[in-house]
């Protein structure tokens, strides 16, 4: 694997995750017994396992099990090589279980054949499964021929529990990111022992989040697939997509995805991976995408769960947001909790000491904070207590990223969040009470606007960072300093007055547009930004000494809407020309105060290049597969009766 992947690739690989120094070297090899097992599933594939069981277990010192499934890997393989560091946290390690790690299907040391997001057969109500039980025979969702992650899930647990000794018959699951889908695909039509789920930055839908935002393809994402569109013959320890990575020869990675023209260009170096030419024939979310999304199949979950994000994640927002309320809504009564720190992706699972993203500071040892007072808690609560839903944590564990500090709710949204409406005003202003134009038809012609002009071939740049690739949505643009695009012609910018209050958002943002284009396709990226004033100090762990946050303007949350997907997803439909048209769309929810002093501002632009791919801005049936002579200048009009809605919190 490139060196620069594999860095990139560092917050979702569970066996890197587990590299982390540990207060002795040798803890793990000292204090655990490792073993291997290929493990058989119902239709006889079987699957790679490691499992470090406590060298004091004995029949009276039992160990409930800690499981993580992965597509990356359980390394180190064979029985006598030990990680640095078993289980998600250090402090769940020397709390001791019985970890189990296993390569899923047609990965690495496992057999079978590989699916991205494997479609989960239907779902199974825990009664039909004890029933047939009882009667000695599978239920039919667990024939030899329906098979998928909780089904694999089953199977393996049923397989530990009888032939890994001195357990004490509860499990528990966790994984980040492509392991936080296989958690929470475990959940779904669980085993009666499986007590404890904690997907984290879980990867849901991947027209949602991953690979597309709202239908927009993000093209920053090209690097990766190797990992995810290559199939492997038989098992390996080995790294069997390390040929097909594209080799660039530049430094400068925008101006490469820049060269290299339309994404139908992308076939050269991918015309043999099977993901990507999967990617390429499914444009709108049809069945393809439809059936390989978790969320419609988070029902009768009994066990409890703690879903785990970071507010800036720029991979699996969506994911965690998601999960922890489709869950909430279709079971009532089951333990489900959110926590949401301030973090990229899975950087919760290792300490960095001073917490920063970006150039803001958010605190010390807040990683330290989460494992030992919020995921040690629950699990040992779950698999070692008494199990009982009185854990001491609260229903949503979510950290104010405006604040710098934890706060607990009860509810999520919050009960008493009260919902306030900012209008895009065409003189630039953020403001809640709507200057009305001559007259006030909606749409009418009157009606006022700002406008500017898109060039698909001079895109906004997401970030101002240089990088070999810029790809795999690099770790600080989620709150980078807006400024440099605030600058451009063809990014609009609208801000309140000075703050005389502090203001907290918490919960949901919706943006509700009116626009209008001279073309028939656009996209509509919005950001929400945090004004620093002019004489905001610098902190003292600023990593970047050149910036200075005295009118910094934060990022704090942003979406894109590929606009030919309004109306439906499954269908796209192109813009007519000139004709005022609503386009609404959710950003991902927020915990953020604007303090006194600072300035909210709402960004509004078409290009977010290359995070996401640029719209040709006339409509053609596939974008990748469209030609050079597709992109087109367009004129984009906001009219001043768009709205961002937002929740506002005490």
């Amino acid at each position: 694997m490139k060196k620069w992947l594999y860095c990139l690739l560092i917050p979702a690989l569970s066996s890197l995750v587990r590299a982390q120094t540990t207060p002795a070297a040798n803890y793990v090899r000292d204090n655990y017994q490792k073993v291997e097992y290929k493990i058989p599933m119902r239709d006889g594939t079987k699957l790679h396992t490691t499992v470090y069981v406590p060298k004091d277990a004995s029949p009276t010192n039992k160990y409930p099990f800690m499981m993580q499934r992965t597509c990356y890997s359980v390394a180190p393989y064979g029985p006598d090589t030990y990680p640095n560091q078993v289980g998600p946290s250090g402090t769940l390690m020397r709390d001791k279980y019985i970890f189990v790690y296993q390569d899923v299907r047609g990965r690495w040391a496992s057999e079978g054949t590989w699916t991205n997001m494997t479609p989960t057969v239907t779902d199974q109500q825990p009664a039909v499964e004890a029933n047939a039980k009882k009667k000695g025979k599978a239920p039919a969702r667990q024939s030899a021929l329906a098979v998928d992650e909780s089904s694999d899930t089953y199977d393996t647990i049923d397989w530990l529990l009888k032939n890994v000794t001195n357990n004490t018959g509860r499990v528990g699951q966790w994984g980040i990111s492509y392991p936080g889908f296989y958690t929470i695909a475990g959940a779904v039509a669980a085993h009666p022992a499986l007590k404890a789920s904690s997907p984290q930055a879980p990867v849901s839908d991947f027209f949602f989040d991953d690979f597309h935002h709202n239908g927009a393809f993000i093209q920053a994402y090209l690097f990766t697939y190797p990992v995810f569109g290559i199939q492997h013959p038989q098992p390996t320890t080995e790294a069997w997509y390390n040929n097909g990575f594209i080799q660039t020869g530049s430094n400068d990675g925008f101006q490469w995805q820049y060269d290299l023209g339309p994404l139908k260009n992308v076939d050269k170096y991918y015309k043999d991976n099977f993901y990507w030419q999967e990617t390429v024939e499914h444009p709108n979310y049809d069945e393809f995408w439809q059936k390989r999304s978790i969320i419609p199949h988070l029902k009768n979950v009994k066990h409890a769960l703690m879903t785990v994000g970071g507010w800036f994640d720029a991979e699996d927002l969506y994911g965690p947001l998601n999960i922890y309320k489709t869950v909430e809504k279709n079971n009532p009564g089951t333990y489900n909790t959110l926590v949401m720190g301030p973090f990229g992706h899975g950087r919760w699972s290792r300490e960095t000491g001073h917490t920063l993203h970006s150039n803001i500071y958010f605190g010390d040892s807040i990683a330290t904070f989460y494992q030992r007072n919020i995921e040690a808690k629950f699990f040992n609560h779950f698999l070692k207590g008494t199990g009982d839903g009185k854990t001491g944590l609260p229903e949503a564990y979510l950290f104010n990223t405006g604040r710098n500090e934890w706060k607990a709710f009860d509810k999520w949204p919050a009960a008493d969040a009260q919902t306030k409406q900012y209008y895009l005003m065409s003189g630039g202003q953020l403001a809640t009470n709507r200057v009305m134009g001559s007259t006030d038809a909606g749409s009418g012609p009157t009606l006022r606007f700002s406008e500017f002009i898109s060039d698909p071939m001079k895109p906004v740049p997401y970030t101002e960072d240089i990088t070999t690739t810029q790809g795999f949505t690099p770790f600080n643009y989620m709150s980078e300093d807006q400024r440099f695009a605030s600058r451009r012609p063809d990014v609009l910018t609208f801000q309140t007055d000075v703050l005389t209050e502090d203001m907290t958002l918490g919960g949901e943002i919706t943006a509700k547009l009116k626009v209008s284009t001279t073309g028939t396709d656009a996209d509509w990226v919005v950001k929400l930004i945090d004004v620093y004033p002019a004489n905001e100090p610098n902190h003292p762990y600023m990593p970047n000494k050149n910036i200075t946050l005295g009118n910094y303007q934060q990022m704090v949350r942003s979406e894109a809407m590929r606009g030919r997907f309004r109306n439906s997803f499954e269908k796209p439909e192109p813009f007519k020309s000139g004709e005022v048209t609503d386009v609404t769309f959710r950003l991902q929810d927020v915990l953020h105060t604007f303090k006194k002093g600072h300035r909210m501002m709402i960004q509004v632009q078409s290009t977010w290049f290359p995070l996401i791919d640029r719209n040709p801005q006339k409509y053609v049936e596939n974008i990748f597969k469209a030609n050079a002579d597709d992109f087109q200048k367009a004129t984009h009009r906001i009219y001043d009766n768009s709205i961002i809605e937002v929740q506002v919190v005490k």
